[in-house]
């Protein structure tokens, strides 16, 4: 039977398959006057199908009320009378993540595109062109509060930007004069993601420092100075920034306000992708970036030679970096690429010290050459930012 109602929920091609399945009556009539295999007409219906109970609209099953845009059907109850009648019904919803993700990223397009633009500075001396310099960011959690009694050593977001400071003047001025550079920001950059402090998935209560704002001030900053200090060794910046569990709208809005910020900047260019793995490649060398918490370290080669065939195939050194784990793990997969996470600069807060968690704190900066592939390390941990 025709439901128009379905309309708002099919695009034009999946709309004019459902029209010629109620005009023909059935999927195979439907199909030879589409020129279409049979097969596409059912995908299409219960694709539709699907998208409208998604949506709370089943009218076999006495749903017929749409639920609002950025929500999703959880589940409903429904009370019949003697006759099978609906007298009440009661529904269940939860937000559509993608849906949310997707306006997410228009606001942060809006609200990006009012922020005053950095104003372009004198560049260094022309670099080495055969190197690039790689400043991955492991998890700084600003917004973190630990107290040395009960957590790993004592955190806010004052001691969060002094060793992130610290960090860069350290690494920069110690690495070559690399002509390029890469600062991978691996995710988790802020601690918590809303106007309260806690995960944005499990909803797990976290030890915060201050107010969201000001946590956003800080970090704006702090991402801020790292990518100035990478221009006044470096002509050229490549900039990622990973959405971390901790931080997954937050680095939406991220990623597109630096976009807008170093927009007059020619020397800067922001990866604005909101895809939860990104490629830069470098003459032989294929690099990877992830959080590290949808995919486990040992996948990850054979997923950088699925996603970027092409490139895999012109590359002979190919790395993943990552973060999440708060410590230096390695998987090496030999000439299929390496793939590591990061130590990170801040301690522990409580709840992974009662949990038993320790790890080296520290940050690194590589040094990666065109046709040789990772030739220097350079390393600064806390105690050298004192």
């Amino acid at each position: 039977m025709r439901d128009e109602n379905l309309r708002q929920f099919a695009t034009e091609r999946q709309w004019e398959v459902l029209e010629a399945y109620w005009e023909h009556g059935s999927e195979r009539k439907a199909a030879q006057a589409l020129g279409v295999h049979h097969s596409f007409v059912a995908h299409v219906k219960r694709t539709v199908l699907r998208r409208a109970a998604k949506q709370g609209y089943a009218p076999q099953y006495d749903l017929t009320h749409k639920i609002p845009d950025g929500w999703q059907l959880k589940g409903t109850s429904t009370l019949y009378d003697q006759d099978g009648k609906p007298i009440q019904q009661w529904v269940k919803t939860t937000r559509d993540q993608e849906r949310l993700a997707e306006f997410e990223r228009v606001a942060a397009e809006a609200f990006a595109s009012e922020l005053p633009r950095e104003t372009p500075i004198p560049a260094p001396a022309p670099g080495c062109e055969s190197l690039l310099a790689v400043y991955p960011v492991g998890d700084h959690h600003f917004g973190m509060h630990a107290w040395h009694e009960d957590a790993g050593g004592d955190y806010d977001l004052k001691i969060a930007e002094r060793l992130l400071f610290g960090a860069f003047d350290h690494l920069t001025n110690a690495v070559p004069p690399a002509e390029t550079a890469l600062i991978p920001f691996l995710g988790d950059f802020m601690h918590y993601d809303s106007m309260v402090p806690v995960t944005p998935t499990n909803r797990n209560q976290l030890d915060a420092d201050s107010r969201f704002g000001k946590m956003v001030r800080y970090s704006i900053r702090g991402i801020r100075y790292a990518i100035k200090s990478a221009l006044l060794r470096h002509n050229r910046v490549r900039v990622i920034v990973e959405i971390g569990n901790h931080d997954l709208a937050s680095s939406v809005f991220l990623m597109e306000a630096l976009a807008n910020i170093y927009e007059n900047e020619p020397r800067v260019t922001v990866d604005t992708s909101p895809a939860q793995v990104h490629y830069f490649e470098f003459g032989k060398n294929l690099i990877g970036t992830h959080h590290g918490h949808k995919i486990k370290l040992e996948r990850l080669p054979l997923i950088m030679a699925a996603d970027r065939p092409e490139a895999w195939g012109r590359t002979l050194h190919r790395y993943w970096y990552t973060g999440h784990v708060h410590e230096r793990r390695v998987h090496d997969a030999g000439p299929a690429g390496l793939a590591e996470s990061f130590r990170v600069l801040g301690p522990t807060d409580a709840w992974a010290q009662t949990e038993g968690y320790r790890s080296m704190r520290g940050m690194m900066a590589l040094v990666l050459h065109k046709e040789h592939g990772e030739v220097a390390r350079y390393t600064v941990n806390p105690d050298m930012l004192s």
